[in-house]
């Protein structure tokens, strides 16, 4: 789902307070997408913010958001795991798929992939996103 559609449906403007609306209508997960600012899953009771990958340039933002959804869905259908640390890749996942869709003009990017691409997209984004505790 994406922002606009969390606040409309859960009536609530704080994508945090709307995740947790929308969770408490049924849903056990609940994804909402950001556009150029990544994703945010709340899964029970823990959340989980992934930023968009990011990119010099950005030629075609269509369908970057069905990507996103693709991504994450192929990801889990591929594992058929659903923890908590498989459900994060996954978000994680899509947005790495999302980023590649919008470096060409409609399905161009997306046609020319290969499985080594995405990979390595993904292991440059682990990269970037990665932070010691402290």
């Amino acid at each position: 789902i994406n922002e606009g559609e969390a606040r409309e449906l859960a009536r609530e403007p704080s994508l945090v307070k709307a995740g947790k609306v929308i969770q408490s209508m049924g849903p056990r997960v609940v994804v909402i997408k950001q556009g150029s600012y990544g994703a945010i899953m709340f899964n029970g009771s823990s959340a989980f913010s992934a930023p968009a990958y990011p990119l010099e340039a950005v030629f075609d933002p269509t369908g970057a958001g069905d990507t996103f959804a693709g991504g994450v869905m192929g990801y889990l259908a591929n594992t058929m795991n659903f923890s908590e640390s498989s459900l994060r890749q996954a978000v994680v996942f899509g947005s790495v798929m999302a980023s590649m869709n919008v470096e060409a003009f409609s399905l161009d990017r997306l046609r020319s992939l290969d499985y080594k691409e995405i990979e390595d997209r993904y292991r440059e984004f682990k990269k970037l996103t990665h932070f010691e505790d402290i």
